[in-house]
């Protein structure tokens, strides 16, 4: 039996699974369900994030915090390297590159960048150094274990804005970039109790209208829409994955009127909750 790869320290965890169709019960299930998860992905994979499912065509990496994970198929080995915010999150330097920068949580909902061959290879030297650290148990491993981290997330987040923002119609300045980061991580945080755009607008010390005009500008879904999108993907989480009842979701979500809840969610996907719960197969597809 291989032995575990995993660091712990007091409240910091770092771990790496090496799997393939072989072991997929390995990486399917929840063990991992609240780390933040960096996932390389060769080409040939399927898989399921939430209600999107992915055909991967080209190595990638996937960037994934509480979202339901499935691996469907896939047999070249793919690593998935997860950690706790104590092990690495960089909240007041480095934002893009933070735990929750611009490859989580992103407005844009795209939680993947794809790989050249060069760049595959720079992404398996790096997921390999991780390796080495961690089997090694050298007094050091920490330290270098978070600036080999740092480098996958600064090397993926420069691809993902290439590939993301560079080539397509959203041109969004650097200075606008923070709002959109904040408003994606404070979204995350409180949509279960806040959901105004005077909520998110309060935090981020901006006037309703002129966060509704920043995404506007951009050809961005509204806010209010964000915060709906949000509140509707954990419902579906809920009903798919759970047992609750409607009604308790609905107040796990904030809503002290399940009938209004009932509405909210039947206006938005053309399903009752009831019914999106027995009927519902599978979502989007993507082949990637």
């Amino acid at each position: 039996m291989q032995e575990q790869l995993i660091f712990e320290d007091h409240y910091k965890k770092l771990g790496l699974e090496i799997f393939s169709e072989k072991n997929l019960e390995t990486i399917n299930g929840n063990k991992f369900r609240y780390d933040i998860k960096i996932l390389f992905i060769p080409a040939g994979y399927e898989l399921t994030v939430d209600f999107n499912h992915y055909k991967v065509s080209k190595p990638s990496l996937f960037f994934l915090t509480s979202q339901h994970l499935k691996i469907e198929k896939g047999q070249e080995d793919s690593m998935l390297l997860y950690y706790n915010r104590d092990f690495y999150c960089i909240q007041i330097h480095d934002k893009e590159v933070a735990c929750d920068g611009l490859l989580f949580h992103n407005v844009f909902e795209i939680p993947f960048v794809e790989l050249t061959d060069k760049e595959t290879s720079e992404i398996k030297n790096l997921f390999g150094n991780i390796k080495d650290e961690l089997e090694w148990k050298d007094s050091s491993a920490e330290e270098m274990i978070r600036t080999y981290v740092k480098q996958i997330i600064i090397r993926s987040t420069r691809n993902w804005k290439k590939q993301h923002l560079n080539n397509t119609n959203i041109k969004i300045p650097g200075s606008e970039m923070e709002v959109f980061r904040d408003f994606s991580r404070y979204l995350e945080i409180h949509f279960r109790e806040k959901h105004n755009v005077s909520d998110y607008a309060e935090l981020l010390h901006l006037a309703p209208k002129t966060l509704t005009h920043k995404f506007k500008n951009l050809n961005l879904e509204s806010p209010n829409q964000l915060i709906i999108n949000r509140i509707l993907l954990e419902a579906k989480r809920l009903l798919f994955y759970t047992d609750k009842p409607v009604k308790e979701i609905a107040y796990d979500l904030g809503y002290e009127d399940p009938a209004y809840f009932n509405r909210l969610f039947t206006s938005k996907t053309g399903n009752t909750p009831a019914n999106f719960k027995k009927n519902y197969h599978s979502g989007k597809k993507y082949n990637i």
